[in-house]
């Protein structure tokens, strides 16, 4: 017996009007086409679905069976049509974000609470992308943002600018650095540098300054919080270099200096990498929205 779901909404349609009249004007259909459906799926199930000689019409105990099934599947998928609807409109969907940036967490958070409140259907998931290769898991579909500070020519992939900000020196007060206006890369030969557990060819230190001056410090000691980065650097075991936002509020403690590098200072810009096809999507569009907002309130502190 083959039954599709239009005669599962005939069922019930006929069941709940109680005629075949006002069934065919719910369902939109002629009365003639309601009864030519009825006959054949009577003709495939080899009993009668309903007793026509009775006034509302009623179902048969074969009827009343297949009007049990019409009620556990048909609300089933009206909620999974009512799911892709909501998919196709950019109301409800995945956020799975990779961050090439460590110290990224420190505004993300407030983004991210912000877009709870206004999107929970979002189902919203961090991966550090320092773990993985994150942009070709972007184009994998395993991830949907990435944050990176390092764009690429990638296809089917947008890069939007999210902020720019400068990468601070940090040191503590008592350093013999403390004394100079900026540093520049020879200023870090001898000295212990402590960054995050990245490889140093993703850490703007590294990239921006020190490897293109063939400059390499006497150590680097790798941490993972940003609290315990800066309670070394204010015990004076070492200096830092740490994006403008993350030093926002040590700047004016008596405990740090911080500084820029070089006389001219370095700027970077933030990224966010998004498939080319998500690029309308409200929630992303939000996200972004968000990100720059709480990027321009870090900035004015």
């Amino acid at each position: 017996m083959h039954i599709e779901f239009r005669h599962l909404r005939t069922i019930k349609a006929i069941h709940q009007e109680g005629g075949l009249a006002r069934a065919a004007d719910l369902l939109n259909i002629t009365q003639s086409a309601l009864s030519h459906q009825i006959k054949g799926l009577e003709d495939q199930a080899g009993v009668e679905l309903f007793l026509r000689r009775s006034k509302p019409m009623k179902l048969s105990a074969a009827g009343l069976r297949l009007l049990r099934l019409a009620d556990q599947v048909l609300p089933q998928v009206e909620a999974m049509q009512a799911e892709f609807s909501a998919l196709r409109d950019g109301n409800t969907g995945r956020m799975y974000i990779a961050i090439e940036c460590h110290a990224c967490f420190e505004w993300l958070f407030p983004v991210l609470e912000g877009l709870r409140k206004n999107w929970a259907d979002v189902d919203v998931d961090i991966r550090p992308g320092l773990a993985f290769d994150a942009l070709p898991a972007l184009q994998k579909e395993e991830v949907d943002l990435v944050i990176s500070s390092d764009p690429e020519d990638l296809p089917g992939i947008d890069f939007i600018e999210l902020f720019d900000y400068k990468p601070v020196f940090v040191a503590s007060a008592q350093h013999p650095l403390a004394e100079k206006a900026f540093v520049d890369a020879a200023d870090f030969v001898g000295q212990t540098l402590i960054t995050y557990p990245v490889d140093k060819t993703r850490l703007d230190i590294f990239n921006q300054l020190l490897i293109p001056a063939g400059v390499e410090p006497a150590r680097i000691r790798q941490v993972e919080l940003t609290a315990v980065i800066l309670l070394l650097v204010a015990s004076n075991r070492g200096v830092s270099v740490l994006p403008d936002w993350v030093v926002r509020e040590v700047k004016y403690s008596s405990d740090y200096v911080t500084r820029p590098l070089t006389s001219k200072g370095v700027t970077r810009r933030l990224y966010a990498a998004i498939r080319s096809e998500d690029r309308d999507k409200p929630y992303m569009q939000e996200l972004i929205r968000l990100a720059k907002v709480e990027a321009r309130r870090l900035q004015q502190q």
